[in-house]
């Protein structure tokens, strides 16, 4: 191999072993902030170290087409004391920033979606919960007024049916049918709204 792949190679491996740093204190700041479950730790651990493996063979392929060289290991570590003694505090506060930013973020959109989602939704149920009532306020009203303007034409034809209610015997379960109705109709309207005795 020639001396110019070589030091690509190097290089390649020094930054490899930075970005190997960086995920790696990223990830420990994320599992720490968020507070992964003790259980998913392992997992989350191996998946780190294969996605590692899987970068640095790519670095060492598109280097030197795969080939493993003492430099190689020798760049790695070389990438990673650089990054663990100069870069990573500065990463760490990074990430740190970018988890809290993201939580503002996060409780603003929550802010906004509940100022132009929650809150007129909540003002459209009131609203037609009111209406809803007030309709069926003069229903019961306009209900109320026709069956007072009934009652003289139910006297009316009680008179003139008279001599035929004598001999009308009234079975049982249009008595029980009308006891439910008078209950119903002193609850509704000379007793106020249900609830409310």
């Amino acid at each position: 191999m020639i001396l110019d792949a070589q030091w690509i190679t190097l290089t390649w491996m020094v930054l490899s072993g930075v970005v190997m740093g960086v995920a790696y204190d990223s990830y420990r700041v994320l599992s720490g902030q968020l507070r992964f479950p003790r259980w998913s730790i392992h997992t989350l651990d191996l998946l780190y170290w294969v996605a590692s493996a899987l970068f640095v063979f790519r670095m060492l392929y598109a280097g030197n087409h795969g080939q493993l060289r003492f430099y190689v290991f020798l760049g790695l570590i070389i990438g990673v004391c650089f990054y663990f003694w100069l870069l990573s505090v500065t990463t760490q506060h990074f990430v740190v920033m970018l988890i809290k930013l993201a939580r503002t973020l996060i409780q603003w959109c929550g802010h906004i979606l509940n100022i132009l989602i929650v809150v007129p939704a909540k003002g459209i149920y009131r609203l037609v919960r009111v209406l809803f009532g007030f309709i069926i306020a003069i229903l019961l009203f306009l209900g109320k007024l026709v069956l007072q303007c009934l009652i003289p034409f139910g006297k009316l034809f009680r008179w003139m049916f008279r001599p035929l209610l004598r001999y009308w015997v009234t079975p049982r379960w249009m008595i029980q049918a009308g006891t439910r109705i008078a209950a119903i109709w002193k609850r509704w309207f000379q007793g106020g709204r249900p609830g409310n005795e």
